[in-house]
């Protein structure tokens, strides 16, 4: 099956892609970084004042663990939007 949908072979789809991926996780590192500072807030609310280790573990495991998501999300994504997908689908159909 032949599709005339551009894929990432062609350099300027593949550049505004992975723009697009780019500004996604730019936005999801913002919205990390508050969801980090909203964290904190409300262990220090109900704890008081915090250890350093548990400021610092806290944040950056909270932190890492939205831009991962954010990630692989954003990956996969971009490999079904941008036609990835069905090219290694025919690739794969060519093999058998």
């Amino acid at each position: 099956m032949v599709t005339n949908k551009p894929d990432l072979s062609d350099a300027r789809y593949a550049a505004f892609v992975w723009a697009r991926f780019f500004r996604l996780m730019r936005w999801m590192t913002l919205a990390a970084i508050t969801t980090v500072a909203v964290v904190l807030a409300v262990l220090w609310h109900w704890g008081g004042p915090l250890p350093i280790h548990l400021i610092i573990g806290t944040a950056l495991g909270v932190f890492f663990t939205i831009w991962l998501t954010a990630a692989l999300m954003g990956l996969v994504f971009l490999s079904s939007g941008s036609g990835h997908d069905e090219v290694a689908g025919e690739r794969f159909e060519e093999q058998r």
